[in-house]
């Protein structure tokens, strides 16, 4: 089960090993043990321009998922690929939703994490009322299952010391 993680941000010092295992944590709760996850930490400018060019919705969003499997495999074909897909959070947009709702970023970032695997595993809140419903029951269980969400980002950015 591997993630691949890639920052786009200085703002945040995010631990990455913490991050990794959150996700590999997550994987296994969907049920997704043998799948791989790419995940990128980006700005508000970025998913704006993402989410204009792919969801033709020109704002900042949250979370973006972009399933591999159902990119390249016909319904009904077995994956040729472990690569579940991508999923891009906008850190600016997770922090102020966590001040918005009192809750830490710590779990805003597996919040949305989790929403955005749960879109790769063929999940859409979009698509009616009552798949809203259920991605969200589904949401809080993962949420229950990975607690205690650990320390996976500090405010301040990191330094970097010169070593002359």
């Amino acid at each position: 089960m591997a993630v691949y993680l890639r920052v786009r941000l200085v703002q945040h010092t995010v631990r990455q090993s913490s991050f990794k295992h959150l996700a590999q944590r997550i994987l296994m709760a969907v049920g997704e043990t043998k799948s791989e996850l790419s995940v990128e930490l980006i700005g508000d400018a970025r998913i704006r321009r993402l989410n204009r060019e792919y969801r033709k919705q020109d704002r900042a969003t949250d979370v973006l998922a972009f399933p591999i499997r159902e990119a390249i495999i016909p319904q009904g074909k077995c994956p040729t690929t472990n690569m579940l897909g991508d999923v891009v959070i906008s850190l600016p947009t997770a922090v102020r939703q966590a001040q918005e709702v009192g809750r830490s970023i710590n779990v805003e970032l597996a919040t949305l994490l989790i929403h955005g695997v749960l879109h790769l595993c063929g999940y859409d809140h979009e698509r009616s009322p009552r798949e809203a419903v259920r991605m969200a029951r589904r949401e809080r269980k993962v949420l229950e299952m990975i607690s205690p969400v650990p320390q996976l980002i500090s405010s301040s950015p990191q330094r970097q010391r010169k070593v002359c």
